[in-house]
Order: C-alpha cells, then structure tokens, then sequence
C-alpha cells in the first residue's frame, strides 16, 4: 500500500483523487490539507470528499503531517504547490504536482528541490493529453512551416490562470518541432488592425464558460486544407487517474524532477 498525501483535499481535483485513491486498493490515505482557516480542516477528509469517513482529519499544513507518507499529491495554487514542494523535498517525500499555471521561475525552483526528491510536475495528466504531446510534435515536424498553427482551448468559469498550462505546452511542442522560440512567435488573443497573419506565429486563445471539464484543438491550417487535433475531458476523473499513476511512478523513481512523458515511457 503506497501512503498517500492529498493536498487541496476539498477542492474539485482534490475530492476526485481522493475517491479513486480509495477505490483503486493499492494506495492508503494517511494525511489531507488544505489552505489555513477553509472550514474542511479538522474535518474526516473522506467525509468533506463524499467518500465516507476514513479515518484522517484535513490538517492545515503539509509539514505537519508528512512524516510516514510515501508521495504527496498536489493540485491547489502556484505559490501553495511551491511551498509543498519546498516541505516534500526537506524530508525526502516524493511528490506529483497538477497545478496549473507555474512560472518559469517556479520550474526553475522545482528543479532545484528534486535533488532531494523525486517530483513528476505536469500541466495535465490526462494520459491521452500526455499521447498528444507526442503526436502533436511529429505532425508539426511533417507539415513543417507551410501550415499555420492556432491551439483554442476551453475551460470551466472558475478556471483561475490562462491560457491553460496544456494549451501553453502544447504551442511549445508545436514551436520546438518547428525549431522557433514561443516567446518570439507566440500570440495570445488578437484584437484590432493587427495586419497579415505572420507565417510564424502561433496564437493560443482562451475560452472560458459554464462547467467545461477542458477542451483543446491544435488546428494546423494550409492552402486548401486544414488539420485539426483535439482532446476533450470528459470528467476529471482521467485527471485523477493519471495522478495516481504518477503517484506509483515516482514512489519507486531515483531523486530528480519527471514530467508525464516518464511516467508513460514516452521518451
């Protein structure tokens, strides 16, 4: 049985991996947390997550409770992800980290700490996300640079960051097959008189409405034709499921900093 960790433990992500934490019979709950003063904390995490009481109470901190756990799993904010990541590598506690919306300085950070621990970061963890990564990069390498590329990705009202972390990985793939610089070439929304599309370019644009789980479509446009590549969640529950997997993964993984594609042997 794998100890496990859930952080963010009464939020949408939260309460999924929870549930099938608990269903999948490999993993054992031993510690939930959530952010200081949430009305969860001191309540049984199984009973706020609607999966029947288990036995451990929501806690209002990692570092109290992390002693014992074999892996920590994350999905609640940018700079609450980076701390857990600073008290999962103080004690040697591997760590999967679904956050969104992390900067480079972040990243920077978590590489850092993952000479203490292993650490699987990523912006999605939908297996078949992390498949199109792969398929993504081989079409933008075949079409080359006769064909323009648009990702429109759709979310969820509450969705906080944008565009989304997928999306944003996925105009990176697309610009390193291509061999451009995303900071360069890349272009968010457009409004205006912008003038002629620059054959280069690559433009990432937001939706954002209702309960969507995540939707996301490569489109590569040429003279005469148009390839589109897309991915629609339809719960997140694959979310979870993908967490978990990661979670199994990096238990058993050497100390240092793994994305999705290690988790399925991409690479």
């Amino acid at each position: 049985m794998i100890r496990v960790i859930v952080t963010g433990a009464a939020g949408r992500m939260g309460g999924r991996v929870l549930a099938l934490a608990k269903e999948a019979g490999d993993f054992r709950i031993v510690g939930a947390t959530e952010r200081p003063g949430h009305s969860a904390i001191g309540q049984d995490v199984g009973e706020v997550a609607g999966i029947g009481a288990v036995g451990v109470k929501v806690a209002d901190g990692l570092a109290r409770i992390i002693a014992g756990a074999e892996v920590v799993i994350d999905f609640t904010a940018p700079e609450a992800s980076v701390d857990h990541l600073r008290v999962a590598s103080q004690a040697g506690v591997p760590i999967v980290v679904g956050t969104t919306g992390l900067t480079k300085e972040h990243l920077a950070e978590a590489r850092r700490l993952a000479a203490h621990m292993a650490c699987v970061i990523s912006p999605n963890m939908s297996v078949g996300v992390n498949v199109l990564f792969k398929v993504l990069r081989e079409v933008a390498r075949t079409l080359g640079d006769d064909y323009d590329v648009e990702i429109i990705e759709a979310h969820h009202h509450f969705k906080k960051d944008a565009p989304s972390g997928t999306a944003l990985r996925m105009a990176q793939v697309v610009a390193e097959a291509l061999g451009r610089d995303l900071e360069q070439v890349g272009v968010y929304g457009r409004k205006g008189i912008v003038g002629e599309r620059p054959k280069a370019q690559i433009g990432v644009h937001t939706v954002r409405a209702g309960d969507i789980v995540g939707e996301h479509t490569v489109l590569f446009g040429g003279m005469g034709e148009r390839i589109e590549i897309g991915h629609r969640a339809h719960s997140r529950d694959n979310f979870a499921r993908g967490a978990l997997r990661a979670a199994r993964f990096v238990a058993q993984a050497p100390k240092g900093l793994y994305d999705m594609a290690d988790v399925l042997g991409l690479k």
